[in-house]
């Protein structure tokens, strides 16, 4: 398959083409993350982010310009945003200028997020129950079982990538069934 033909189909919501096209350009955008980020936990997930963007927003991709810039530009958003997002959480506390204390904000859970989490799973199943059947397994295997990537991935018999791309999609619907009700 051509690439500009996989781009016309993933356009049709052609999932063969999306695979195509995540196996092509996943090593171009990790690779440049890893360089980015110097952190191998971190270039993936930032990758795997920008690929669940680029496939929501494919309509949007212009012809004039290479696949792999629009990806790679894509990617480098999201970087910009996470290092954005980890300034806020840290504030400089220090007095003087010999000793540096930094205040991490504390982004666990309170007892009040822990009750409304209980009482809201019974909803969140239901929501689950909507999503297509294979979202509704990769999201089962994650976060019920707890599984790892590997092990879904293994589980599953397919690539590990396809598995990271297809929770990141079951997230993201299971998020717009939320919001809708």
């Amino acid at each position: 398959m051509e690439i500009a033909e996989a781009i016309k189909k993933a356009k049709k919501n052609d999932q063969i083409a999306f695979n195509f096209l995540l196996d092509t350009f996943w090593n171009d955008v990790y690779s440049f993350q890893l360089k980015r980020t110097k952190n191998e936990n971190d270039a993936e997930d930032i990758t795997i982010q920008t690929f669940s963007k680029a496939f929501d927003k494919i309509s949007t991709y212009n012809e004039d310009y290479k696949f792999k810039t629009w990806l790679i530009t894509i990617s480098k958003n999201i970087h910009i945003d996470l290092i954005r997002a980890q300034k806020k959480s840290i504030r400089n506390t220090s007095k003087d200028n010999e000793e540096t204390y930094f205040d991490i904000v504390d982004d666990s859970p309170t007892p009040e997020d822990k009750i409304i989490t209980e009482q809201n799973l019974a909803k969140l199943l239901r929501d689950i129950k909507k999503l297509k059947p294979h979202y509704q397994e990769v999201i089962n295997l994650r976060f019920f079982q707890e599984l790892s990537y590997k092990e879904i991935s293994e589980e599953l018999k397919e690539p590990m990538n396809n598995v990271k791309v297809k929770l990141l999609r079951a997230k993201k619907l299971l998020a717009e069934i939320i919001t809708k009700n």
